[in-house]
């Protein structure tokens, strides 16, 4: 039965059927707010009074909260209540309850690992052994800094791995990169950074999630050589120095250097997003950024894209001045990572299978990638590096549209992005980002070959 409630003396109501549970409450307070009745700017009940009214436990509406200010539809500010976001910085849509669209035929969007390559069998044995192996004391409240088990051997996999300055004590395993990004902004802005800088072009989900937090929002050029450092003005910056999303280009030796020298003289930090930092095919991996400067760069990992983002596993390796007021926000978001993925994945790694399923995932990403630069029509311009999970394809400037491009490729039932989203703001340059990783392996010729008739079909 779906109740209507009313909390602590605020006018507002919930259509609410408590048998759906988080999820139910989540969608009631998006669609209260999107339907005008929580309007934008206005105080929302605390989780305490919302919990009590309700009739379930604080922690519940706690999450419920966290997930949609990361989704951005609140804000929260330290010390201050929790208000709906205001009008202009509400997303359009909302991406986890809208009807899902079905699963394209051909699948090349960015960002996605063929899942289909999913090592289970290794999967399973490490969690076997982790369970085995941990004792029923671990399996209470965890630390909010994530399971010490997974914490350490981090620490060794990313110092050899990706040349990562990382000490146990300075990591922190988050509900996956949204949260990781969230709970980093609410803590900066908890310290009184109140900007954030990120890469124009880069993924306006992970600038709506900063923005959620109260920072104001801002954007840095990208040429060939990666962020333009000069035009940094923020206290803090978020940059994918490996491989810029989605242009593909590295961040130069020269812009590292500048950009880490930054950051010491004006006391400014810096997040380094090293999303696929060990998939480059041309040469070794470009080591992170975070060892030059380690009290100033904050170091981001995931395994969405090594293994699978379902697993919903990131860590942060934070200066030490950011430990606590980190620590802090994430007690605050009330999200943990499963403690159970967390002993798997450290297990996976101490065993060695996660460097062979890297190495495997490596060899085929950079076949899958020769592939489809084999197969362009000369009019179509491949940028990047050779690296990564995607490419930027660039239509010639007399050609046709992004719009165009992308309407061919949906006729043919191919999933893919275009450029223009990542813009923040508009006349813009238009472009095709293609996910080559995501297909399983036996479709991804048919792929790849649906979407060179398309893009023949607009360019011919």
């Amino acid at each position: 039965m779906t109740d209507s409630w009313s909390s602590s003396g605020l006018d507002v109501h919930l259509g609410w059927d408590p048998a759906t549970g988080r999820t139910g409450l989540a969608a009631a307070i998006r669609a209260a707010i999107r339907e005008g009745r929580w309007q934008p700017g206005a105080a929302v009940p605390s989780t305490r009074a919302l919990a009590h009214d309700l009739g379930i436990a604080r922690g519940t509406v706690t999450r419920v909260y966290a997930d949609l200010a990361a989704e951005g539809y609140l804000k929260t500010t330290q010390g201050a209540p929790t208000r709906v976001a205001t009008a202009g910085s509400l997303p359009q849509s909302a991406p986890r309850q809208a009807p899902r669209d079905p699963a394209p035929r051909w699948d090349l969007r960015p960002g996605r690992p063929d899942l289909t390559a999913f090592p289970r069998q290794a999967w399973l044995t490490a969690t076997r052994r982790a369970l085995l192996r941990t004792p029923a004391s671990a399996l209470g409240y965890e630390s909010e800094l994530g399971a010490p088990e997974l914490r350490d051997t981090l620490a060794g996999y990313l110092a050899r791995a990706r040349g990562v300055v990382a000490d146990p004590a300075r990591i922190v395993v988050c509900h996956g990169y949204s949260h990781a990004i969230a709970v980093l902004s609410r803590a900066l802005y908890g310290l009184g950074v109140g900007e954030m800088a990120f890469e124009n072009p880069s993924l306006a989900m992970y600038r709506s999630i900063a923005a959620a937090q109260g920072p104001r929002i801002v954007g840095v050029p990208v040429d060939e050589h990666g962020l333009q450092v000069s035009a940094v003005d923020s206290p803090a910056v978020v940059v994918t120095a490996a491989h810029q999303f989605p242009t593909g280009v590295t961040l130069a030796p020269h812009r590292r250097t500048a950009l880490t020298r930054w950051a010491a003289d004006e006391g400014g930090f810096v997040l380094e997003d090293d999303y696929d930092g060990e998939f480059r095919f041309d040469r070794q991996q470009v080591g992170a950024l975070q060892a030059l400067a380690p009290e100033r760069v904050v170091y981001a990992g995931t395994a969405s894209k090594t293994l699978a983002p379902a697993l919903r596993l990131a860590w942060l390796v934070l200066p030490r001045s950011l430990v606590e007021p980190v620590r802090a926000a994430m007690a605050d978001s009330g999200s943990r990572p499963s403690l159970l993925n967390q002993l798997a994945l450290a297990e996976l790694i101490d065993s060695g299978a996660y460097d062979q399923h890297v190495r495997r995932s490596r060899a085929e990403y950079r076949a899958r990638r020769s592939r489809l630069l084999a197969a362009l029509p000369d009019s179509v311009r491949p940028q990047g590096i050779a690296a990564g999970l995607h490419l930027l394809l660039r239509l010639p400037p007399d050609g046709p549209s992004e719009a165009t491009a992308l309407a061919a490729c949906h006729r043919r039932a191919i999933g893919i992005e275009g450029l223009g989203d990542c813009w923040m703001d508009d006349n813009r340059p238009g472009g095709l980002i293609v996910g080559y990783a995501a297909p399983p392996k036996h479709a991804f010729a048919g792929a790849t070959q649906t979407l060179i008739e398309a893009l023949w079909e607009i360019t011919a």
